[in-house]
């Protein structure tokens, strides 16, 4: 065989995933997986029902159409409408996807060119620097730390070069919990309007807001023109494995995100589709429920990792809790955390794979607390043991 690596050396450095790892090792020990953020229960019975009716009725059976079924498209835009006040056209300004990833991968294809910079937050979701890399663009990261993990926004502008094609920000932000602040989002939007950059918003944790309110950069004075905004079913109706996500956008952003997009998967989660359409139209009480369970499901494991002796930075949104171990005596996450299964049993992600400045993050390790009270309370008393 020939000298050359087999892997696209874009791809060097990026084999399986930190959550492939911890979750294999999660089932190899019986421990509590408190890494990959996926719950343990599924979601409302009738959107899971209607997945089971549009089976039994064939519709999603066959390819769905490309952009995604118009059912779900509609009400894509209606719940655009509904929360934020954002007028999207569901047959030209609507794209569904296979998962937010996808929508992700699709937007970044679609939009990079080798050369290109993108700035984004790290840590950052572990497929935005693959995606970053597939397309030949470079990232070019603005750290939040600890402890209050907010954007800099002076360094922000400092980044801007000629070469920066656009920005990928992620509010509320995984793995941190930090949700942007209006005056924060206002700066943002200030400086892509002045630079005439592109900005993608990974916005699939909506929902889970604790303190204020999800605001989309799309709705502000010279955004809706040049924003991807990125959102799916997963994490706000609690059904992770059926990939549903969608892209709103300007005309002329969708067609270009749905060029990539068409030679990825094509179409997927047909059935699903029809149900997600349904799920965007639960009664205001089903989000504000769902929101509240989730708060307290934080506070019970934030006072636990607390009392086990880590330092907690409490999450303003998402269901993640990031802590410091240095008050446990540990100095780094991925040895902590790939050691912790078989002094407790609990499996935790460590942040410094989603940094490139990895000092920064060396020190802090990821919680999900998505899962039922009584799992949230095992894994506390048995983190206890440290």
């Amino acid at each position: 065989m020939s000298a050359r690596p087999l892997l696209n050396r874009r791809l060097a450095g990026m084999g399986t995933t930190i959550f492939a790892e911890m979750s294999a090792l999660a089932t190899a020990t019986g421990s509590i997986n408190l890494g990959q953020g996926f719950p343990d229960t599924d979601g409302p019975e009738e959107v899971r029902e209607a997945a089971v009716r549009a089976l039994r009725d064939g519709r999603g059976n066959q390819y769905p159409p490309g952009p995604g079924i118009p059912e779900l498209r509609a009400a894509v835009a209606e719940h655009q409408q509904r929360f934020y006040g954002l007028a999207y056209d569901p047959d030209t300004e609507v794209l569904v996807t296979a998962g937010a990833t996808e929508a992700i991968a699709a937007a970044l294809l679609a939009l990079l060119e080798p050369g290109d910079e993108v700035i984004a937050f790290e840590p950052f979701y572990d497929s935005y620097a693959a995606c970053i890399a597939m397309a030949g663009a470079t990232r070019v990261p603005l750290t939040l730390r600890q402890p209050s993990f907010r954007p800099d926004l002076d360094e922000l502008r400092s980044l801007v070069t000629p070469r920066t094609r656009l920005l990928l920000i992620n509010t509320p932000h995984n793995p941190t919990g930090t949700v942007l602040h209006p005056d924060e989002l206002a700066a943002i939007a200030a400086l892509a309007v002045e630079h005439d950059l592109l900005v993608i918003t990974d916005e699939v944790y909506e929902h889970l807001v604790f303190a204020g309110a999800h605001h989309p950069l799309a709705a502000l004075p010279g955004m809706r023109e040049r924003t991807v905004a990125i959102s799916s079913a997963g994490k706000t109706f609690s059904f992770t494995g059926w990939k549903v996500g969608w892209v709103t956008a300007a005309p002329e952003l969708v067609a270009a995100v749905r060029t990539a997009k068409q030679y990825l998967t094509y179409v997927s989660a047909g059935p699903f589709q029809y149900a997600v359409a349904e799920a965007l139209r639960l009664p205001d009480a089903y989000f504000e429920q769902f929101r509240a369970d989730l708060r307290r499901k934080r506070d019970l494991l934030a006072g636990g990792l607390a009392e086990a002796g880590f330092r907690v930075h409490e999450p303003e949104g998402t269901y993640f809790i990031t802590t410091d171990i240095t008050p446990l005596g540990e100095k780094d996450g991925v040895e902590f955390c790939r050691s912790l299964p078989g002094r407790c049993g609990v499996v935790a992600i460590p942040n410094q794979v989603f940094y490139d400045t990895v000092e920064a993050g060396r020190p802090l390790v990821r919680f999900t607390f998505c899962k039922r009270d009584e799992v949230l309370l095992e894994a506390v008393g048995r983190l206890r043991r440290l």
